[in-house]
């Protein structure tokens, strides 16, 4: 059981770390140099789903973090 909750969180942070890369934007020293930093958006479309979807897979994995730990302490 153990090993299959591992091969779980390794796919849950893989995909996790993906939709936090592919969300990435290039403006985070643009507030320095005088970019938009300080313009408000709202997210729409596939950045709205893909920002759900990054809250949702960490709480997933904050979970199963939590699970696999109280399977090691038995």
């Amino acid at each position: 059981m153990t090993i299959a909750m591992q091969i779980i969180q390794i796919i849950l942070s893989i995909t996790l770390i993906t939709l936090v890369l592919l969300q990435a934007k290039g403006g985070g020293l643009g507030g320095i140099f005088g970019g938009d930093g300080g313009v408000y958006r709202t997210r729409r479309g596939l950045e709205q789903t893909m920002h759900q979807a990054t809250i949702a897979l960490s709480i997933i994995f904050f979970i199963v973090a939590l699970v696999s730990v109280s399977f090691i302490g038995f």
